[in-house]
């Protein structure tokens, strides 16, 4: 099971390939395949810990992919997030997701998520439910094992 982060500050996701005493080793997944260390005092977060605002429950970002991979057929986004307006932005991405929150999703969330998109898909990920499946030491799987505790 990999776990797939994002790194505050730094462009792209990254593999977390190992764990050390006070900091993860992670790989780019770009075509680089750069390692680097990441501290503690970097802001890294688990893609599985992301969800998307919408006018009921939140989203898990696995679902929004998934949603955004069927009405790509499995491809790179057709819409090219770098130029996009804000409301070509909005009118895509009604399409994937229609009940999103207008008011707590952002333009650069939008943005960001193609990005994350393009990237998880031209790494040959497109199972996107395995793939962003929180594993031990997430956040999500830290708050079920508590609630099962209690």
């Amino acid at each position: 099971m990999e776990t797939i982060l994002s790194i505050s500050g730094k462009p792209g996701l990254y593999r977390l390939v190992s764990r050390g005493n006070r900091t993860l080793i992670v790989e780019s997944l770009d075509e680089a395949k750069r390692r680097m260390p990441v501290f503690a005092t970097d802001r890294v977060t688990s893609l599985a810990d992301i969800a998307m605002y919408t006018e009921g429950d939140d989203i898990p970002l696995w679902q929004v992919l998934k949603n955004l991979s069927e009405k790509e057929g499995g491809k790179a986004a057709s819409l090219n997030y770098r130029k996009a307006k804000g409301e070509e932005l909005r009118e895509f991405f009604a399409q994937v997701l229609p009940e999103y929150d207008k008011d707590r999703v952002h333009d650069s969330d939008i943005r960001k998520l193609l990005q994350w998109y393009d990237i998880l898909v031209s790494c040959g990920i497109t199972d996107f439910e395995q793939a962003l499946k929180p594993t031990e030491g997430d956040n999500i799987s830290d708050r079920e094992d508590k609630n099962t505790e209690e």
